[in-house]
């Protein structure tokens, strides 16, 4: 845990009261001290530190004091197949630690239709996977907004159009690679980043989508799978928007 995070409701009087698993954290792992600090911030709200009070076996409490605003939302929204529930679990987690706005999680033709019924889903349980990310990330307190599309034809007929920013697809056998259908210029704006099930989009998919001006491109010859594939994009999209705006 790299970063405490709280909700606005758990604040009492400036000072916060842990007797869960950051309690725990702060006792055994930390091994913090009342006057020591921890970072920590208020979910999606300011960012801080906690100064200890007092802790014993059961409690600790903490002093908080939130100095700083989270940094803008992060210019990614994540477009995805629905993959495995535990697949999913892996990559809203890995998504929070490196950044996006929002994430689709939508249906294609290789999707089972049963994914859309686990308990994965669950709002608690998506929650939880993506505060596992913002803790490890400690960089920000906003939490992904998470979209579900069971229906591919309504989500590319009537949700698609109201996003904005460039549009980039992967999928496997296209001869083109990230750099070469990302621009330096739409590096620094919103990217919506379409990632397809193990195996890639079918035809009609992919034709959906390059006809909503969205650019095909692969990660080279070999096959990832959707959570190892989806992490290294989103690392791409990071480097690629560090090293245009560092010219």
């Amino acid at each position: 845990m790299n970063l405490l995070l709280f909700t606005e409701q758990e604040l009492r009087g400036g000072e916060l009261l842990l007797t869960d698993f950051r309690g725990e954290h702060i006792r055994s792992v930390l091994a913090l001290q009342p006057g020591d600090t921890v970072r920590l911030g208020m979910i999606n709200g300011k960012l801080g530190q906690g100064t200890v009070l007092s802790l014993d076996a059961a409690t600790v409490r903490l002093a908080v004091r939130l100095e700083r605003e989270p940094p803008p939302p992060p210019p990614v929204e994540l477009i995805l197949a629905l993959p495995r529930p535990i697949m999913l679990q892996r990559i809203l987690k890995q998504a929070a630690t490196l950044g996006v706005a929002r994430i689709h999680l939508i249906r294609s033709a290789k999707v089972e239709k049963s994914f859309f019924h686990s308990p994965a889903l669950l709002p608690e349980k998506i929650t939880e996977r993506l505060l596992e990310g913002l803790t490890q990330a400690a960089a920000d307190t906003r939490l992904p907004e998470v979209r579900l599309h069971p229906q591919f034809k309504i989500f590319m007929e009537d949700v698609l159009p109201t996003l904005t920013g460039k549009g980039l697809l992967a999928h496997p056998g296209v001869p083109t690679t990230l750099p070469e259908v990302a621009s330096s210029d739409q590096c620094r704006g919103n990217i919506l980043l379409a990632i397809g099930p193990e195996g890639g989009w079918n035809d009609f998919e992919l034709r959906s989508f390059v006809e909503q001006n969205f650019a095909a491109f692969s990660m080279g010859s070999r096959i990832l799978h959707v959570d190892t594939a989806a992490a290294v994009l989103l690392g791409q999209l990071m480097l690629l928007r560090s090293l245009n705006g560092s010219r």
